[in-house]
């Protein structure tokens, strides 16, 4: 009873300790090889999380689950298009209330890096820019270009309201900020990443400012007078080598994204990598100082339409998946993994003296839910709204439309064959001939063109485009307009005077059902209904029957699914849920006829079809 007293009294005057610091004003410095905290040595053991991709209910649970690993500060980037989705047009509510991630991080007693450069990559739709930015005239991203740094000044000056006053030097928890991001990667212009530092010190933060690049991208992407971070390198020995080469000989020494696994996209196999190929890194890491932030440490899931996509002259066009769990060591749902166990007792060993780390919260409760019965289906073709009439295709930003799908439709002469083609298609579609499917388009496979035969007479033309996500790294940022980009061809001839329909779902379309058949040439259907639960808890809805579409639960956009895999499943948190009775809203585009849905304690992310 003794030996349990001492450990429960040491406990609290850790937890005191690590609140005590962050009450009233401190400094954060660069020494010549570690970070001082109010002048003392303070070695960074931090781990990534993006707060939209938890809902805002659990982060306090996701951050005690950090300080159970032993980490004492959280990651997290900053996203333009969430908190800007429409030019002017500013949102800190909800789940994206970054100022109260940032407070909730300090009241568990942990420091925060924040990372609010514009471009955040991040496997997030467009690289985190909003996709406004591509109508405006002659705006270039990443550069020197006015439109683009008018818009990044009147972000930034908007995010440094909410989170300047958060600085350490300000009595907050925020120790350092991110400047530009990887942009080694991207070009090398340094006028440019100075123009970035003022901006940020104009909107307010005038703490520590850092960059970050993977090797050998550093040389072009530091800035001279700021922090050079390391990327996917953790030989200490070379950590060392490459940071004193470009910051005047001297450290400190931080491995700003160190990757204990990986992302997935579409029609690949899920990535995981076994912790015991990181336990000596990550101890060899720590014994020598260098202060570490684990890319990701919580993935979470990456709802709605906010996926990216990767692209470049060697690979085709990669969609991420839904799922963000990145085989990291707190999984989708926030449990702890053998990953996150094995990388504790790492960190324990390099604690400083008198310091226990808090007992691992229990694992989160998780239900079944039974077959759920969907009790109205309507037809995509029936809740269309009022048509944008133009000679030529618009893209998605010609219509002010973010994400989501637009029907395109028109009419010509029938009784003919051949090849139809559209030019630039960006990323997916449907092809209806008098309403039923008659093929499918899908960029990743370089599919652009479909061989069709057109009945006589009169015959309507649909193309039913998907975004499917824009790209979010690479040469491409500039190459992200969605929907038809260029023009339709039938026998290399273009096809005018065409109907949108937008359909962005950001909402679901009121209404009823009409008599609905599955004679209706398979369009796309929206599904509702209801399912009634005498508790709560973390579930997983099981798609592995169903093609391709969307789900919602209580009106939360839970993400995509598609029947290539290799998630099967999607991930429904216990804090969206409510006893009692619960609305369900599914978009099926290839399987109307699918009824069969369930939700199971476990997630199915390896299967390909």
């Amino acid at each position: 009873m003794k030996r349990i007293s001492v450990v429960i009294i040491t406990m609290v005057a850790f937890c005191m300790a690590a609140m005590g610091q962050q009450t009233g004003t401190h400094s954060f410095a660069l020494g010549d090889s570690v970070f001082l905290l109010d002048g003392k040595p303070f070695q960074m053991i931090s781990g990534e999380i993006h707060y939209p991709r938890v809902p805002r209910e659990a982060w306090r649970a996701r951050m005690k689950m950090a300080k159970a690993m032993g980490l004492n500060t959280i990651g997290t980037y900053v996203f333009w298009n969430v908190h800007e989705p429409e030019k002017g047009h500013y949102d800190f509510s909800g789940n994206n209330d970054i100022a109260a991630f940032v407070n909730t991080a300090r009241e568990e007693g942990l420091w925060v890096v924040l990372r609010p450069s514009p471009y955040v990559c991040a496997e997030w739709e467009f690289g985190g820019y909003p996709y406004w930015l591509q109508e405006e005239k002659g705006l270039v991203v990443r550069s020197k270009e006015q439109k683009y740094l008018q818009a990044y000044r009147n972000y930034i000056k908007e995010i440094g309201k909410q989170l300047a006053p958060l600085q350490v030097n300000h009595g907050g928890n925020i120790l350092m900020v991110q400047v530009e991001n990887e942009y080694g990667s991207y070009s090398n212009d340094k006028e440019y990443l100075d123009i970035n530092r003022k901006i940020f010190q104009e909107a307010g933060f005038d703490g520590l400012l850092y960059t970050c690049d993977p090797e050998p991208a550093i040389k072009d992407g530091h800035l001279p007078g700021l922090l050079p971070a390391i990327n996917g390198i953790d030989d200490p020995a070379k950590v060392k080598q490459l940071i004193r080469t470009w910051h005047n000989g001297k450290g400190p020494f931080y491995i700003a994204e160190w990757y204990p696994a990986w992302f997935d996209w579409w029609g690949t196999k899920h990535h995981t990598v076994p912790y015991e190929k990181y336990l000596g890194r990550l101890d060899s890491v720590l014994a020598a100082g260098i202060s570490i932030n684990m890319y990701m440490f919580h993935g979470g899931t990456t709802r709605g339409f906010m996926n990216g996509a990767n692209y470049n002259d060697q690979n085709p066009y990669e969609p991420q998946i839904s799922s963000y769990d990145y085989d990291a060591p707190l999984d989708e749902a926030g449990n702890a993994t053998e990953k996150f166990m094995k990388f504790r007792e790492v960190i324990s060993r390099h604690l400083p003296a008198g310091q226990v780390l808090p007992e691992v919260p229990a694992a989160r409760p998780v239900i079944e839910i039974p077959a759920i019965r969907f009790t109205q289906t309507r037809s995509l073709f029936d809740v269309l709204p009022k048509p944008v009439n133009n000679k030529t295709p618009l893209t998605f930003e010609d219509l002010g439309q973010a994400y989501g799908w637009v029907l395109y439709r028109t009419t010509l002469n029938g009784g003919q064959a051949g090849l139809l083609k559209i030019k630039a298609l960006r990323d997916y579609a449907l092809v209806f001939i008098n309403g039923k499917r008659a093929g499918v388009l899908d960029r990743r496979l370089y599919q652009d063109s479909l061989q069709v035969q057109l009945p006589k007479g009169k015959v309507t033309l649909e193309l039913l485009v998907e975004n499917l996500g824009r790209i979010n790294f690479g040469p491409y940022l500039l190459q992200n307009k969605k929907g038809i980009t260029e023009k339709v061809l039938l026998n290399n001839k273009e096809l005018l005077n065409w109907q949108q329909f937008r359909l962005p779902f950001d909402t679901l379309p009121a209404g009823k059902a009409k008599a609905y058949t599955l004679t209706r040439g398979n369009a796309p259907v929206l599904k509702e209904g209801t399912f009634v639960l005498s508790r709560t808890g973390d579930t997983y809805l099981d798609m592995s029957s169903w093609g391709k579409g969307t789900v919602w639960i209580n009106g939360h956009n839970l993400g995509r699914y598609w029947e290539i895999g290799p998630q099967q499943t999607i991930y429904v948190p216990a804090e969206w849920l409510k006893a009692g009775e619960n609305h369900i809203a599914v978009l099926e585009l290839l399987k109307p006829g699918v009824e069969t849905l369930s939700g199971v304690e476990r997630p199915v992310l390896d299967v390909l079809k």
